[in-house]
């Protein structure tokens, strides 16, 4: 059998990771422009101000603003049938509630689109992708305030109408379930960062920003609910138009055979991952969410309003998408060995190896996963929107990057969603890898942390002539798109 026919290879990126022109052709600030760079062992730094001579990733990144038709082709080089980038929202309404589109901004996406087109290859736009205007943030304290409902769906509208016909595609929110990890909204995305923060210009490390579980969690119930609107209105303005949600999935074992340790390993999966999952496929809160909420002390009642409860079963999503890097291991006692990963941390698994990063390698938990979101949620088309490896590649002097590492890693999974689909029947439509060409790694603010198949001349110090070069990979994901996944060794 193998991959079915129009299975939607390709790369996946994120407009704040790559395309830099931070207030070129009209744009806003973002709260992405706020974050300053980090490591493996420095947690990105934020302040409220953009502070003179400091280096911010996501102002010039890799520059795809001004490098896109370059490199989508080498996109179209590589076969690519689908490319999954975001939309920067400040890009379209610079302050999030202005009046009118920025028109620049807005012909900026069609010229991506169009070069898109000219390669043979189908858009896939995430609407938000931890990104959010900066002046929301500051006015509206995020989607705490209702309010900004109404602003993203206008956005999304706005999209939704300019590029009808050149995208099919959408998702809404990028890993929706990262508000469910305390944080302040200048990284996960809900933008809730409250007033002491706003106020407070010293530069703190983000994950130190004050946490508020209850204007969080009401930020995600609202950030639920515009999903829901805009996966109707996408459908009223084009029928064809098919939405999905993004979870960022935590494929969660238990440390020992114990029943407490299946227990926590249970709870861990319904709080991280079911939760967003059912809001978005089912349209309506998993009856052990309420309990989950209230253990933080969070008074609930948002959960109880019929009016959004009724808009959310009217717009669910038409796929599940989700990225997969790792997985982990849980145990009802604290763990004593951690390991990094995305959002998140867990247990180490001794019968796996990890990146310099700490990330798990477990192409067969991939194959698990599957199976399991299959089961949860029968009938819906899967796609995984990421999944790939964080290296340090080292480009030689003839400008070749040996990154046999990747290959392996990324056949190893190839292999598994094959027997997913071969033996276990699983509906997947897609798999576009993370970062298909390098760009600043969204956890540490890193470009030294490298994922793609397209080596790009940046470093963290600044230098760099933004110049593209071909790696191994790019040939190997060459042939593997070629074959329809069938020549992968």
């Amino acid at each position: 059998m193998g991959f079915p026919k129009g299975f939607l290879w390709g790369g996946a990126v994120a407009a704040n990771q790559c395309e830099g022109g931070y207030l070129e052709g009209g744009k806003g600030l973002s709260c992405a422009d706020m974050l300053k760079g980090g490591s493996v062992s420095k947690p990105r730094m934020f302040s409220p101000v953009i502070e003179e001579g400091v280096y911010y990733p996501s102002h010039q990144a890799i520059d795809f603003y001004h490098h896109y038709k370059e490199d989508i082709a080498l996109f179209g080089e590589m076969g690519f049938k689908c490319y999954r980038l975001s939309i920067n929202w400040s890009r379209i309404f610079p302050n999030g509630d202005d009046e009118e589109p920025n028109e620049e901004g807005l012909k900026f996406y069609d010229n991506v689109f169009d070069e898109c087109k000219k390669n043979g290859i189908e858009p896939l736009v995430t609407l938000s992708h931890y990104e959010i205007p900066w002046a929301i943030v500051t006015k509206y304290h995020g989607f705490r305030d209702r309010k900004v409902i109404d602003l993203f769906v206008k956005y999304a509208t706005t999209c939704f109408k300019r590029y009808k016909g050149k995208v099919k595609y959408w998702l809404t929110f990028n890993e929706i379930n990262a508000a469910l990890m305390p944080g302040g909204g200048a990284y996960n995305g809900v933008g809730y960062v409250i007033e002491e923060d706003l106020q407070n210009t010293e530069q703190r490390p983000v994950n130190q920003l004050i946490d508020d579980p209850q204007g969080r969690l009401e930020a995600l119930h609202n950030e639920f609910v515009a999903s829901a609107l805009t996966v109707k209105a996408g459908h009223e303005i084009d029928p064809d138009n098919m939405i999905g949600c993004m979870i960022a999935h935590l494929t969660v074992y238990p440390a020992t055979c114990s029943p407490d340790d299946m227990l926590a390993a249970q709870r861990e999966d319904d709080f991280f991952n079911n939760i967003c999952g059912d809001m978005h496929v089912r349209g309506e809160y998993p009856p052990f969410a309420e309990n989950i909420y209230k253990s933080y002390g969070v008074d609930t009642s948002f959960m109880h309003n019929e009016e959004d409860m009724k808009i959310l079963k009217e717009g669910v999503v038409d796929m599940y998408t989700f990225s997969y890097y790792m997985s982990m291991t849980k145990s009802a006692k604290p763990a004593q060995d951690e390991t990094g990963g995305n959002l998140s941390f867990g247990g180490k698994n001794p019968y796996l190896k990890a990146t310099p990063w700490g990330w798990q390698i477990d192409p067969e938990g991939l194959r698990w996963t599957l199976n399991k979101l299959s089961d949860r949620y029968p009938h819906t088309p899967l796609m995984i929107v990421e999944n790939g490896m964080g290296m340090i590649d080292k480009k030689e002097e003839d400008g070749s990057v040996h990154d046999g590492y990747r290959i392996d890693y990324l056949r190893d999974h190839v292999k598994q969603m094959k027997l997913a689909i071969d033996e276990d029947n699983v509906p997947l439509i897609g798999y576009t890898t993370w970062g298909c060409i390098d760009l600043v790694s969204a956890g540490t603010g890193e470009m030294y942390k490298r994922y793609g198949f397209i080596y790009v001349d940046r470093n963290d110090d600044g230098t760099g002539d933004f110049s593209r070069s071909r790696k191994d990979s790019f040939f190997w994901y060459k042939k593997c798109i070629e074959s329809n996944g069938e020549d992968i060794d």
